[in-house]
This record gives structure tokens, C-alpha cells and sequence, in this order.
């Protein structure tokens, strides 16, 4: 009797939890049977809808009840707090597995290559961001020390970071922020934050309702220049083929020619200035230095040779994120990615076998979690043509049990997918007491404890 197509999927964030659902929805889960196991380097799952998403949109966080769905179905199983490749490698897994699908996301910033980045004061976005959504391998602990303040990029994590930065403590604090955060946001002294975009309005990237929701707060005083309201025949073609870029420049149209009213926090949304250099003395940021930029037609910008110096005493760096490369794995520097045919990773030519990828570390950290769906079904799509087509390796020790040996005998404290349930009931517990849905644990042996691991 045939034995299930056993894969393994590195990463069990929404990439990796959208494979798994790919292949639980294939013909192959009903003949000869799927058997997925998830292999997670955090002791909870979820990836970036965990430790990405600002605290303060339980919407987003609202994907993980679909993900949920998923990981429930008794085909599946989630082995978290194992760390590829340091707990197992590539070889290993596949003498478990039929196929390897690698989802690892990106958590890293970014380069930006201008004088100053390396000043105290000058920091990457994904830091802070791991800082505030309580992630167990950074400091407990944020220097909020600059009345005013820079964000560098007009992307989702740019607003993320910016709003963060220019609400109240207070106002997060019935969100799922743990203890050490809020401390640590109630001594922030910011009244003023600067996003400074390089390009105009129709080039922004954020999402409409993102852009929206930073005047939602009572706190908060969004303004926009009217001189940075200006649109060449490429922006305004952009805006004609693209509904959000429109309703986003329709926003920031509405803004800049209002009043500006009396709330106590100033967010300023900056356009046409490009970051050139971040000013310091005696190793501390003290300014930044942008060249004002015009549109050139195409929607693109030059510089006009004039520059402006701000007065800032910290900068954050949101220019995106970067995959960290993965041992055994080729590797295309430039992009930050694994290089692949639909999904199958590609070294000197040729494919390697039985190895997949999808999610942000295919195709680098761009487009909304919802798009990393088609990508998991390309992927799941061409394993499976490899699977019917015997193009899969055979793996030395297929049965479910002998992973599991493996892991004990390299003693590996790793969680599961009954550990996560407990770990949401300790956190929710946590929160009750002040009327909040939870307040998240921090400190990774805290997670091991509360997971039963």
C-alpha cells in the first residue's frame, strides 16, 4: 500500500501555512494521502502576522484564524523552536522527507547606503518593529529619547513605525503589547514624526486603509505640505491604472489643504525629499539632510540640486526588509532571495532536488500577505508534478515517528501545535485580569514553559 507524500515546510508563517493548505487541497491529500510538518525557528507559528504586524491592527491579526484552519487538520503537525540549520539540516530533512519547501520570510532591514547610517540614534525598522511586537531575541528595552523624529520610506512599515512612534502608551495599551513595551512607550518623548518619502504621492506605497487609519488617533495631527501634492503624466497614469495609488493620493489631497488642528503629536508626511545624509556630532545623530527632488514625466524623480537640513534626533530606516541566506541553499545576493522555476530552487542551471520555495524568500519581502497564496500554490502545483513524474528522492526514514526520535535525541526542546494552544490560553490569561484579549510572553523559555515544550 502506497505511504503519504511526506513534505516538510521550513517557516510556518502565512507562506509556509498557505503550502501546507495547498497541498491539503490537492489530489494527492486524497490518493496516496499528504503527511506536512511544519518546522518553525520561533516556539509560536504565524511568522510576521506575530511578530510584523503593528499591535494596534487586530484586523491583520484576524488572518490567523484562517491559518488556524490549517494547522487543526490532523495531516499536519508543527515542530517549533527548531532552527534550521543548527537543530537540522537540509541533508537530514531529506532523508524524512519526499520534498523540502523552504518559507522563511524575511526579518532583516534593508541596506540604506548614505553617510551616517551607522550614528547612534540611527536605526533599522525590523529592529524596532521586533522590539515593539515583543519578539524574544532582541532587547527588552528601546532608547525613545528624540523629541523629533525621522522614518525613512513610504511603505505600510514606515506608517507602522511612524504611528507607533506618535501615539500614546497609553492608547496601545489595550492592544496585545507586553509590559516591558508599554514601559518602555510611556517614557517616549517624541512630538514631532517626519516620514520623507523620495518620490511623490502617486508613488507612495502604502495601503489606503493603513494611510487612513494615522487619523484615527486622537493624539495624532497628520499634515501634509500642499507643494508636495504635484503629478506628471506618469503619476497620473499610475493613478488611472491603479485604484489604491488613487485613493491613497486622494487622502493626502485631503489633508494638505485642511487646517492643521490642535492634537499634541505633529505627523508629517514628506514627498519629494530624499534622504542624502544623516547628520551627527560626537557619534550621535543630530539632523538629516534630504535633496529636494522633482518629477521627470515618467513618474520617476531627479534631484534639484537643493538641499535642507532637519532637525531630528533619531532616525528609522523603513526601506524593506531582507531574507537571511540560508546554508546549503544557492543564493542571489542582490535580491536577497533563493533563485527558483515556479517555486523549484535552481542551482548552477538545474533544479535541486525535492527542494521548493515560496513566500518572501522566492520572491523577495514585497505585496501583502494575501499574495504570498499564489505563490504557494505554483510551488505546491510543481512539487507535485515532480511527485507524479518520479522525480522525488526517496527518503531514507519516511514514517512520522523517526523525526521525532531524531529531534529527542539531538534534544531539541521543541513546541507543537497542541503546545501553541496552551501558549494562547496563557496569554490571554495574562491579559484578563485588565480587561485585555492578551498580553504576549516574551522571553523565549517563558514561551517553552507556557507551550508544555
Amino acid at each position: 500500500m502506497p505511504r503519504p507524500l511526506r513534505v516538510a515546510i521550513v517557516g510556518a508563517g502565512p507562506a509556509g501555512i498557505y503550502a501546507a493548505d495547498a497541498l491539503l487541497k490537492s489530489e494527492a491529500a486524497v490518493e496516496p494521502g499528504v503527511s506536512i510538518d511544519l518546522f518553525e525557528r520561533m516556539p509560536a507559528p504565524f511568522g510576521l502576522i506575530r511578530y510584523g504586524v503593528a499591535p494596534d491592527h487586530p484586523r491583520i491579526k484576524g488572518i490567523i484564524t484562517a491559518l488556524h484552519q490549517v494547522l487543526d487538520k490532523p495531516q499536519v503537525r508543527l515542530f517549533g523552536n527548531v532552527d534550521y540549520p543548527n537543530d537540522i539540516s537540509l541533508d537530514e530533512l531529506q532523508s524524512f522527507y519526499d520534498a523540502v519547501i523552504f518559507s522563511t520570510g524575511a526579518t532583516a532591514d534593508r541596506a540604506l547606503t548614505i553617510p551616517g547610517v551607522e550614528l547612534d540614534g540611527s536605526y533599522g525598522a525590523a529592529d524596532f518593529v521586533s522590539w515593539y511586537d515583543g519578539h524574544p531575541d532582541v532587547p527588552r528595552t528601546w532608547p525613545l529619547e528624540a523629541e523629533k523624529v525621522a522614518v525613512l520610506g513610504v511603505g505600510n512599515v514606515a506608517l507602522d513605525v511612524a504611528r507607533i512612534l506618535a501615539k500614546t502608551a497609553d492608547e496601545l495599551l489595550p492592544t496585545e503589547i507586553p509590559a516591558n513595551v508599554h514601559d518602555g512607550l510611556k517614557a517616549n518623548k517624541a512630538l514631532e514624526v517626519h516620514v520623507f518619502g523620495r518620490r511623490g504621492p502617486a508613488q507612495a506605497k502604502f495601503s489606503p486603509m493603513e494611510l487612513r487609519e494615522l487619523d484615527h488617533s486622537p493624539t495624532i495631527e497628520v499634515i501634509v505640505n500642499p507643494e508636495d501634492i504635484d503629478y506628471d503624466e506618469g503619476s497620473i497614469a499610475a493613478r488611472r491604472a491603479n485604484k489604491q495609488a488613487d485613493m491613497v493620493a486622494k487622502t493626502l489631497e485631503n489633508w494638505a489643504i485642511r487646517d492643521i488642528g490642535e492634537r499634541p503629536h505633529k505627523l508629517f508626511l514628506h514627498f519629494f525629499e530624499s534622504p542624502c545624509e544623516i547628520l551627527g556630532e560626537d557619534g550621535k545623530v543630530v539632523g538629516l539632510r534630504t535633496e529636494r527632488t522633482e518629477l521627470d514625466g515618467t513618474g520617476n524623480v531627479k534631484g534639484t540640486g537643493n538641499f535642507t537640513d532637519w532637525d531630528i534626533q533619531s532616525v528609522y530606516r523603513a526601506v524593506g526588509y531582507l531574507s537571511d541566506e540560508l546554508p546549503k541553499l544557492p543564493w542571489d545576493v542582490a535580491s536577497g532571495t533563493v533563485p527558483d522555476e515556479g517555486g523549484r530552487v535552481v542551482e548552477a542551471g538545474s533544479h535541486l532536488q525535492s527542494t521548493y520555495v515560496t513566500g518572501w524568500i522566492r520572491r523577495g519581502p514585497v505585496g501583502l500577505i494575501g499574495h504570498t497564496k499564489g505563490d504557494a500554490n505554483e510551488t505546491v502545483a510543481n512539487l507535485l508534478a515532480d511527485h507524479a513524474e518520479g522525480r522525488l528522492s526517496e527518503p531514507a526514514a519516511p514514517a512520522p515517528e523517526a523525526v521525532e526520535s531524531f529531534l529527542a535525541q539531538r534534544s531539541v526542546r521543541y513546541t507543537t501545535w497542541e503546545g501553541w494552544y496552551k501558549l494562547d490560553a496563557a496569554e490571554k490569561a495574562l491579559g484578563e485580569p485588565q480587561g485585555r484579549e492578551r498580553v504576549k510572553i516574551v522571553e523565549r523559555e517563558g514561551m517553552l514553559d507556557a507551550s508544555g515544550a
